[in-house]
């Protein structure tokens, strides 16, 4: 298997050359792809004697040529660059481990060229849903694109071999991210570094702020939207703070199937690769018997606004959602950059959802005007706060 990741050096990248390295014989690393980190991409590159490799701009590529790479490696920048890593002959699979919605149209090229593509960019599908789904369904094939997010895989494999026509409800997990039982009045003043703690995964950092404000559990929402084609009323969350049920599908005979195991991207990842097998487990398996406690309680939906702002901006269909994830991934940067508080982050994508007339999906250069418009709106919003 030939396969191609772009995100390498992000922590689903380097988690998924680590399922590569333990796999040679099976997984033959031929592309990656990184933003600004040079210097760990040349290395990887080095390891798994890469010969495509690319970068996010041009000043990183200035980097780029002058690094030790493996001979005859060739080199491109800028989303072009990533476009054509996406559709090089010989590659079976694309992990599409990149950060935001520029990642979409990374994921429209790997379906559109027939690639089977492992997707742990939510944000393809939160924006271009209407897009993507009906080029994966015309695939004809099971693999053709298969959820690397942790809730996405878990809910995947509970819907194997059953009829969505009989189901009742897709429930999605939350940690409840490091500020579960907090008020609003004690968000107001947490800082980067609080919301960076989160209690059970180890992720980047725009990924764990979402998870700290839940909007990555709206996100997750709409994406199991598309993924598995249930309407959002039969899509719920759970917060359940140890993090081992992964996700559960209910059935209308009361059965429901849950998804248990440790807390280790690698097994999902593994998982998109190996699919339709299952290979050696690359973590310790759970230990039923030092489960103590199970414990599950609604969201917070008052608290934690963003959560609701990402379910009505799904249940309005449309570019809203496209709105919805450039004013975060804003709002987020912000963030991280200490330009704004943590509530900000909701306050901004509230106001630039109010200013957004949701329009039907219909091309990629619709949406990416559309993201355009909303992370103008978005940095105007927080000039203002």
């Amino acid at each position: 298997m030939n396969i191609a990741i772009l995100g390498s050096t992000g922590s689903i990248g380097t988690q998924a050359l680590d399922v590569a390295a333990r796999f040679p014989e099976r997984i033959n690393v031929v592309a990656l792809a990184a933003n600004t980190n040079v210097d760990k991409l040349a290395e990887q590159a080095r390891t798994f004697k890469v010969k495509h490799v690319a970068v996010g701009d041009e000043q990183s590529y200035q980097k780029l040529t002058k690094a030790s790479l493996p001979v005859g490696t060739q080199t491109g920048y800028g989303l072009s660059a990533l476009e054509e890593l996406a559709a090089l002959d010989g590659v079976d699979v694309v992990l599409n481990a990149l950060v935001g919605a520029r990642g979409l149209r990374i994921s429209y090229t790997a379906l559109s060229q027939g690639k089977r593509l492992a997707l742990a960019n939510k944000e393809s599908l939160v924006v271009g849903g209407d897009l993507l789904m009906p080029l994966a369904r015309a695939a004809s094939r099971p693999d053709a694109l298969l959820p690397v997010d942790s809730e996405h895989s878990a809910l995947f494999q509970c819907l194997l071999g059953e009829n969505t026509a009989e189901l009742d409800a897709l429930w999605l997990t939350a940690s409840g991210g490091p500020f579960r039982g907090q008020s609003r009045a004690e968000l107001e003043t947490v800082t980067r570094a609080d919301a960076l703690a989160h209690p059970t995964w180890l992720m980047g950092p725009k990924i764990t702020i979402d998870s700290a404000t839940l909007m990555n559990k709206g996100l997750e929402v709409i994406e199991a939207h598309h993924l598995f084609a249930v309407p959002y009323e039969q899509l719920r969350v759970v917060v359940h703070p140890q993090s081992c049920i992964h996700s559960m599908a209910a059935y209308k005979d009361g059965s429901i199937k849950a998804h248990l195991g440790v807390t280790d991207m690698r097994i999902p990842i593994q998982y998109a690769l190996s699919y339709p097998e299952r290979w050696e487990a690359p973590a310790e398996p759970l230990e039923l018997t030092e489960l103590f406690d199970l414990s599950f309680e609604a969201p917070d939906l008052t608290t934690f606004g963003c959560l609701a702002l990402a379910l009505e901006a799904g249940r309005s269909g449309g570019t809203a959602p496209a709105v919805l994830n450039a004013a975060n991934e804003v709002a987020v940067a912000a963030f991280l950059d200490d330009a704004c508080g943590f509530l900000d982050i909701e306050r901004v994508v509230a106001t630039v959802l109010e200013k957004h007339t949701p329009e039907a999906v219909t091309s990629l250069e619709q949406l990416e005007a559309v993201d355009e418009w909303a992370r103008t709106a978005a940095t105007g919003t927080l000039e203002k706060l």
